[in-house]
């Protein structure tokens, strides 16, 4: 199966989707990876090359997923900037995906709701479109859960190669975020899921039979012995 990850800037598919693409590549799946903007709005450390060190940066947290495509829209101005959807749609169709994986359109970031509508609307009926959590999964509500708890080690190293962002923040996040997910499912501690969600339309009101596995939970006992989690 194909699985294209289309995150709006670099970092975004790290902190979002790394997990759900390790497992997606452990059941060997053709991994395919887009990043729309070049970064370069997010300066936090005073770069002057900024938008090349954030592709390198990239390049090096994703080396063992695959080549990352890069847009490189401007940061910022996703939704203003012309040719976007024709752009992405002439590589969506150049890649054929099985399945795409993008974020959702009540994210936080105004290019995080852009590229989701974006990507929605060049895929058409090509094949169904997952939506990625939200930044400490605020405003999402999940239908899917991916177990992700031997992949979190890599996944955080990918984040920490972000030195230009200071990574530690995303990656604080993340842990609490993928944490509180897997504690969802009522599974046990040191483990950790990240949550998706998708469009029931037609053909695609079902997908689960395309998506690597959920975790797998703890039976809840009514007793005094046995304790959630």
């Amino acid at each position: 199966m194909k699985v294209l990850a289309i995150g709006a800037h670099p970092d975004d598919i790290e902190i979002f989707m790394m997990g759900f693409l390790l497992s997606c590549k452990t059941r060997n799946d053709d991994i395919f990876l887009a990043v729309a903007t070049d970064g370069a709005a997010g300066n936090v450390l005073g770069y002057s090359d900024l938008g090349n060190i954030r592709k390198k940066e990239t390049s090096e947290a994703l080396k063992f997923l695959g080549v990352p495509h890069f847009f490189d829209f401007p940061d910022g101005n996703l939704f203003f900037e012309k040719n976007t959807c024709q752009s992405i749609k002439k590589f969506i169709m150049s890649v054929q995906p099985d399945l795409i994986v993008t974020h959702a359109p009540e994210d936080y970031h105004s290019d995080h709701r852009a590229i989701s509508r974006i990507v929605e609307s060049a895929t058409g009926f090509l094949c169904p479109v997952l939506y990625a959590d939200t930044l400490m999964g605020v405003n999402f509500l999940p239908e899917y859960y991916a177990d992700i708890t031997p992949y979190f080690k890599k996944k955080s190293e990918a984040i920490l190669k972000h030195k230009s962002q200071n990574p530690e923040r995303f990656l604080k996040a993340t842990k609490i975020l993928n944490r509180f997910r897997s504690a969802q499912c009522n599974t046990a501690d040191n483990n950790y899921a990240e949550a998706y969600r998708w469009e029931k339309k037609f053909p695609f009101s079902e997908i689960k039979s395309l998506l690597p596995n959920s975790p797998s939970i703890n039976q809840f006992y009514n007793s005094k012995e046995s304790s959630l989690i």
